[in-house]
């Protein structure tokens, strides 16, 4: 889906939601009463308040390149067909069966798919896991967390700070905060995100790096990327030096149609500009497409890194 733009003002739409916000804040702090299954190895959730991309996936990528000696990754698989509990092969399984962000971190690390987080983190065990890293769970208490990341996009911060169906959160910040050991600052903190959490909290701060197998300098470019902020992805392939010709948005986790398909490779064809996408939208593309695309990849340039890996230890 596609986050509606009142979620990051306080306008009327979201003052008339605000009072069936009520039922979001009872429900979630009613599931995190229950308790969760303890696997006896290191689990690591890596989550945040609300809804959409934050960048948690990213990070999550970061630690298991971290992790020794076999860390297993966990995800629900948002889009994918599969509920699981089922171990992500590349070789047999597409994006239309697992989802995005489970292609992505399989390709780094063992990744278990399932709705059913304690279910998911058993196959994990029993397949070797020696550390499991959560891609989201903050608000789902099936397992118990050895260590909860808040992950915060700069850019976006909190949005309008209102409950869905407000305002993006799952829950208050204060209440997903006090679950957290840490928090993860994505970008320049430009909505004041930071001045909402507990002085008490680390955090840890990171820039989004833009990576690329071949030369953007100068060269004419069609971006397009169906995450939740896709301007970031813009401004990478600008970081580049590319020379930006048109731009296309989708929301994120797109599924891209026929007509999606074609539009980009008639406009590429008549521009004799480049395709470039992200690598979360490029597992999901048919050959044809792949063939005529560029994929810009991104990694976290830390702050403080040492620190950062003394956290992991």
């Amino acid at each position: 889906m596609k986050a509606p733009k009142f979620w990051s003002q306080r306008g009327l739409a979201a003052q008339a939601l605000r009072p069936v916000s009520l039922l979001t804040r009872i429900a979630t702090a009613r599931r995190m009463q229950r308790c969760g299954v303890s696997l006896g190895i290191k689990t690591i959730c890596v989550g945040n308040a609300g809804v959409g991309g934050a960048g948690k996936t990213i990070v999550v990528l970061d630690i298991l390149s971290r992790l020794k000696p076999h860390p297993y990754a966990l995800t629900r698989g948002y889009g994918g067909r599969l509920a699981g509990p089922v171990l992500v092969d590349r070789g047999l399984h597409e994006a239309a069966d697992v989802g995005d962000e489970a292609m992505l971190l399989a390709a780094v690390a063992p990744t278990v798919l399932a709705h059913d987080r304690a279910a998911g983190g058993r196959l994990a065990l029993a397949e070797g896991a020696s550390a499991i890293v959560m891609d989201d769970g903050l608000q789902n208490p099936a397992l118990t967390k050895t260590m909860s990341l808040l992950v915060i996009d700069g850019g976006y911060g909190f949005g309008n700070g209102y409950l869905l169906p407000a305002g993006p959160l799952r829950e208050p910040v204060k209440a997903a905060a006090s679950r957290c050991n840490a928090a993860v600052l994505i970008g320049a903190d430009e909505t004041g995100a930071l001045a909402q959490l507990p002085l008490s909290l680390p955090v840890y701060r990171a820039e989004l790096q833009p990576l690329c197998a071949e030369s953007l300098a100068r060269r004419p470019v069609i971006a397009f990327a169906g995450i939740g902020r896709p301007e970031k992805f813009f401004r990478s392939v600008l970081a580049l030096g590319a020379e930006l010709i048109d731009t296309h948005a989708y929301p994120d986790h797109h599924v891209y149609s026929v007509h999606d398909i074609t539009t980009l490779l008639g406009q590429t064809s008549s521009t004799g500009a480049k395709l470039v996408t992200t690598a979360k939208d490029y597992v999901k593309l048919p050959p044809s497409l792949r063939a005529a695309c560029i994929v810009v990849k991104t990694r976290l340039a830390w702050e403080d890194e040492a620190a950062w890996n003394d956290l992991l230890r």
